[in-house]
């Protein structure tokens, strides 16, 4: 698997789950504050739209996960 997709599955299960903790509907419901952990993951995915560069990606790589999209 490369880094961009497990980004992307990264990504998507952290929205996932701090969804899941900040919305007061939820069964697993902790607090609405875990909704700015949301707002920061999309803000790191945007920004990395427009710069080609992301955090998790890099690690991932320092990591031994290949590169690529």
């Amino acid at each position: 698997m490369t880094s961009w997709k497990t980004v992307r599955i990264i990504a998507g299960t952290l929205i996932l789950l701090s969804l899941l903790l900040g919305v007061p509907e939820s069964p697993l419901f902790v607090s609405r504050a875990w909704l700015w952990f949301t707002a920061f993951i999309g803000a790191n995915l945007l920004q990395s739209g427009f710069t080609n560069w992301c955090l998790m990606e890099s690690l991932l790589r320092k990591l031994g996960v290949k590169g690529g999209c």
